[in-house]
């Protein structure tokens, strides 16, 4: 059987299950393959992918073009950039895994506390022979919004009110009752944006949510806010985004998501103003790699035995 291992950026997916109680021939990507023809040659003969996330996308065409393909493991889950209908159609099983929301929900908070103390311009300073450079934003007191008070948003609001922050939130299915169960106040989308002094997005990326913080919603935010992403890049758009910086009208967009990734090497937002720039590493972490890893290569050997494993559905 040939596994290949798709995105494992670090090298490190080996050393975090098991892969040789499968006795397979495993071939390892660490580079992202963006042109599907090169793909379509690198996973030639390939029963089983395994895919990090959604870093692969996996539609209809590209499945048509693995007739190898019998098996593919998504991390995490769920996978939007998997088309499960197209996938049952060529007789393809897809499982997912574990997942463990603490690595995202600590990775938004290094960027909320690295953009209200200024550590990225501060840092650079005192390896420059300089020191001090700017006044800190201090978060007891200030007003924590919510874009999504789901799984993650509950747990980032719960840290934010350990900092003696006041918590507000918003979706479009989100009842006072709800929030009131997490020690927050439910609010209009325009109350959400005009009076947070950080403002977090945890919201699932959909035709509802694409696009949904806009240069409307960006222009109501305080001229002194920070803006964090660690959800999905295309919620908040792009272009609007980058005049919002340009214009300096809010002090940091902190960001662990893009519409492209990888973020392309002359993309606008590496030069912009105003900008903490994260690789999308909000998940990963030792922890919850093991899990992703160990759960594949359980899916495998279940697979094998007959009897696959969290199998995903359309």
């Amino acid at each position: 059987m040939k596994i290949a291992i798709l995105d494992d950026y670090q090298n490190v997916a080996l050393g975090f299950a098991d892969w040789d109680s499968l006795g397979a021939e495993i071939e390892v990507f660490t580079e992202h393959i963006e042109d599907q023809d090169d793909l379509v040659r690198r996973l030639d003969g390939c029963e089983v992918v395994v895919a990090m996330r959604e870093r692969t996308r996996f539609d209809a065409g590209l499945l048509r073009r693995l007739p190898a393909l019998r098996l593919l493991v998504s991390t995490g889950r769920r996978n939007a950039a998997i088309d499960l209908a197209a996938a049952g159609e060529q007789g393809i099983v897809v499982c997912g895994t574990g997942y463990r929301a603490e690595p995202t929900v600590e990775h938004t908070w290094a960027l909320i506390l690295a953009a209200a103390r200024n550590l990225p311009a501060e840092e650079r300073s005192v390896r420059a022979g300089g020191w001090q450079q700017a006044v800190g934003t201090g978060l007891a007191g200030r007003t924590l919004g919510l874009l999504g008070l789901g799984r993650l948003g509950a747990r980032v609001a719960a840290i934010g009110q350990a900092f003696g922050m006041t918590t507000i939130a918003w979706s479009q299915n989100l009842t006072e009752e709800k929030a009131a169960e997490h020690g927050v106040t439910a609010v209009s989308k325009d109350e959400l944006f005009r009076g947070s002094d950080v403002l977090s997005v945890h919201l699932v990326l959909s035709d509802r949510t694409r696009g949904l913080v806009g240069a409307a919603e960006l222009g109501a935010m305080r001229q002194g806010a920070i803006l964090v992403n660690t959800s999905r890049g295309p919620i908040v758009d792009e272009r609007a985004l980058l005049d919002t910086l340009r214009d300096n009208r809010i002090k940091c967009a902190a960001l662990d998501v893009y519409d492209v990734e990888p973020l392309p090497a002359d993309h606008p937002l590496r030069t912009a103003p105003n900008t903490i720039l994260t690789p999308h590493i909000g998940y990963v972490t030792d922890n919850l790699y093991s899990v992703f890893y160990s759960d594949a290569v359980e899916n495998i050997a279940g697979y094998l035995a007959g009897e696959p494993t969290r199998v995903m559905t359309p």
